[in-house]
């Protein structure tokens, strides 16, 4: 889990990143924030934006980031 986290802070450097609490990654007018449960195998994503059809597209691209991690990880192992 913490690997995945330190993963996606590198793949969205440029962009401001908050690490309080999990990762928050900040874009122009959205932001998702991702946090590893601490009692579950899960990490946790929560996204915000002006309309939910975007939050929902930013929360799905995240999964689909940690989905390619994984297999990067898997690949290397």
């Amino acid at each position: 889990m913490d690997r995945i986290l330190e993963d996606i802070k590198l793949k969205y450097e440029k962009q401001p990143i908050n690490t309080v609490d999990g990762v928050k990654i900040e874009f122009d007018k959205e932001w998702v924030h991702l946090r590893k449960s601490n009692t579950e195998p899960i990490i946790r994503i929560y996204s915000e934006s002006e309309s939910e059809t975007t939050a929902d597209n930013l929360a799905k691209k995240i999964m689909a980031d940690i989905r390619e991690l994984i297999k990067m990880q898997q690949i290397t192992a």
